[in-house]
This record gives C-alpha cells, structure tokens and sequence, in this order.
C-alpha cells in the first residue's frame, strides 16, 4: 500500500484537487476492500469561496474543515445523500476536496449489492460513490492517513493534458466569481469514462 500521507494534503487546495486525480480511494469493509480510481474533483478555498460550507466561519458542521488536512469532511445532504471530502491545508484555514466520480477497481460486486445500480451509475457522482462504498456521517473526522477502513493510495500517474478544468456544479446560490472560477477537474484519458452527475 503506498498511502498518501498527511503532507499531501496539506498544500494548495487547487493543487491537491489536481493531483487526486487518478489516485485509488480504498474501503475496507468485512475484510474486502472496495476501492476506485478518482476521476473528478472539486476544490473548496474556505473563507474566501462562497461556495464553501467555511464561508462564513466554524459551525458545528463543518468543525472539520478547520482541523488538520488528511482528515475526511463527510456530510449529509438533500436528507438522503452523503458527500465525500478530504480536507486541505493547515489547521484553521477551512478547506477541502470534494471527491464527485470514481472509477471502480476492486469490490464491484459488493458495491452493486450497496447501489443497487451497475454501469456508469456506480459510482459517476458524489452521492453515488459514498453509497457504493458505504460511506456515511461515521467517517466526518476519520484519519485518511492511517490506512484503516478508508484512505488514499497512489494510482496511476496522469500529464497535465490527462485533465480538464471547468467551473463547478451546483453552487447557484454562490457569488459569481466563485461559480465561474475553473474549481472542477476531470481526468479525461480514453480509459476512463466517468461523466459527471
């Protein structure tokens, strides 16, 4: 296993929301590991983006955000959805990356029992990856770096050319600085095929 450590989260938002980019996220659930390669991302720079849940300062829901980097930002939303982020930079500068689309690698069969779906909808979205992994509000706090029930590992190595950069989804209620800033990057090569939810 070559876990990432706690240094690579913590630098620039944008870089690491950049650099997941073909990385492996891991599950280890009843002794199998259900895991993915992450093909879509997007960055949230706290205080200053008007999109972050950190916007307006620390609450009891987004605590998290202004601990240290490494550490998993799980929330709930829509009642019905869990959400996946991994948190950024130092202590108190509230930042985060949230992990929208994966590509599964290992476990697909538990993870169609968990969604139910198969296909692109396995794991193409936000909601749908936390499903398909049984992520859920237990995990707001958990440790990525210590190689337990859920972490991030090298994956594959993608150029610069390998990823695309857009503005992104589902922030309407944002400033629209912050809507049209390019905060969404995909990994484009021809051996994946994730599409946004």
């Amino acid at each position: 296993m070559s876990l990432l450590p706690q240094q690579f989260y913590n630098r620039p938002t944008l870089q690491v929301a950049r650099d997941l980019l073909g990385k492996k996220l891991v599950r280890r659930l009843d002794g199998c590991n259900l895991s993915g390669f992450i093909v879509e991302t997007e960055a949230y720079l706290g205080r200053v983006d008007s999109a972050c849940h950190a916007h307006r300062g620390r609450t009891k829901r987004n605590d998290v955000m202004f601990g240290p980097p490494g550490r998993a930002y799980v929330y709930f939303t829509y009642g019905m959805h869990y959400l996946l982020n991994l948190v950024t930079e130092e202590e108190d500068v509230p930042c985060a990356v949230l992990l929208r689309a994966l590509v599964p690698a290992t476990g697909q069969d538990r993870m169609l029992a968990l969604r139910k779906r198969g296909g692109k909808e396995l794991t193409n979205g936000p909601a749908k990856l936390c499903q398909a992994l049984a992520i859920d509000k237990s995990f707001n706090g958990w440790d990525l770096t210590r190689g337990e029930r859920l972490w991030v590992e090298e994956g594959l190595v993608l150029a610069p050319g390998d990823i695309l950069a857009t503005p992104r989804i589902g922030i309407d209620y944002a400033a629209s600085e912050d809507r049209a800033a390019p905060w969404r990057f995909l990994a484009t090569p021809p051996h994946f095929s994730a599409s946004p939810e």
